[in-house]
């Protein structure tokens, strides 16, 4: 289904059900492959100008989930096999997308693709398996909140999503994006990445803003897994297969972000950075770069002692790294861990060896 609208106005009162047939959806003429990265299918796309579509938190889509985690169980997954992004914004300048409610996203509940000034305020995202069979494990991966590619001056305000992956993802080539109130329960926090996938493209991410984010641990029984406050991740700098389940090797950088005011309920690692994303023993190190990275007002708890996790590339160190406020609490009778490897410059953060 895609709307192309110009200066336009619809106000949605009920929901999109996209019925529980796997078979048909994974047929590719059903969907729209308008996503590059990945070559991800979509069932809603929106594209045009000047648009405004408001669900009134009565409506938006139902995506029968619960059919589709159960139907993969443990089963492989991997990007780009056609389950389907549940709402994609494409192409479009000038949209807003407000009090949107998505039950059962079988994939991403958002994308944002090749866009520039969209405004996302008021989005609800609910992937919470209720199968028996799978308690206490994570069968709803790949629910991400949204993803972001390709897309300049994206806003995304008053966000709560239930999932198991990333709840923010932005990917390759996303500038200018902010992201306010937001909370995220269960997954793997927000993301920046994975990036440097495409040996031939270059992932610019610049100028990201993300603020007044919560993160809460849901009962272990339905979703295992509230793994970062916020974490970023580089492939290697071996090319090895093709996208979309493979690669790796792209050059680019990501600088200019900053996360602040980070409520975290019992998260496993607080901040991360890691460059050997389907890394294998042997690869040449990423040559990607991050840089300009501030983190301010990090509080709540974390299950592990491991507050900061830096772990850049010796082919390219990170700098400019600020810290300030991060006072998270820790389990009862550990001592607080910071790891920092090949960062050049940093502030704010004694125990971080810029010389590892």
């Amino acid at each position: 289904m895609t709307w192309d609208l110009v200066e336009s106005r619809v106000d949605l009162h009920g929901y999109l059900n996209f019925t529980a047939d796997l078979p048909y959806w994974m047929h590719p003429e059903n969907t729209y492959r308008v996503i590059f990265i990945q070559s991800q299918a979509s069932w809603f796309v929106i594209t045009g100008n000047d648009f405004a579509v408001d669900a009134h938190n009565t409506g938006g889509i139902i995506g029968n989930g619960q059919y589709w985690w159960s139907w993969y169980g443990n089963g492989t997954r991997i990007d780009g096999d056609g389950r389907p992004v549940a709402l994609t914004v494409y192409r479009a300048l000038r949209g807003t997308i407000a009090n949107f409610r998505i039950e059962g996203q079988p994939f991403w509940c958002n994308a944002v693709a090749e866009s520039q000034s969209v405004v996302y305020d008021g989005m609800y995202c609910n992937a919470t398996n209720s199968d028996p069979l799978y308690y206490n494990q994570n069968i709803v991966w790949n629910t991400d909140g949204i993803d972001t590619f390709r897309s300049d001056n994206i806003t995304l305000l008053n966000w709560d999503i239930t999932l198991g992956d990333d709840c923010i993802a932005i990917k390759g080539n996303s500038t200018n994006v902010y992201a306010k109130n937001i909370t995220c329960t269960g997954g793997t926090g927000i993301a920046f990445g994975s990036l440097g996938q495409y040996y031939n493209l270059y992932d610019n991410v610049e100028n990201i803003t993300l603020e007044d984010v919560t993160m809460i641990r849901p009962d272990p029984m339905v979703q295992p897994y509230m793994e970062h406050g916020v974490y970023f991740k580089s492939w290697t700098g071996t090319t090895i297969g093709f996208p979309p389940a493979e690669g790796g090797g792209g050059p680019g950088t990501t600088t200019g972000v900053t996360a602040r005011n980070f409520n975290l309920g019992n998260v496993t690692y607080p901040i991360q950075l890691y460059q050997t994303n389907s890394g294998h023993a042997g690869d040449a190190p990423s040559k990607y770069q991050f840089s300009g990275l501030t983190f301010a007002s990090f509080a709540g708890t974390a299950s592990t002692d491991l507050l900061v996790d830096i772990e850049c590339s010796p082919a390219a160190p990170c700098s400019d790294l600020s810290f300030q406020d991060i006072d998270v609490e820790i389990p009862s009778g550990t001592s607080a861990m910071y790891n920092c490897y090949n960062v050049m410059s940093q502030t704010g953060l004694s125990a971080c060896n810029t010389t590892a």
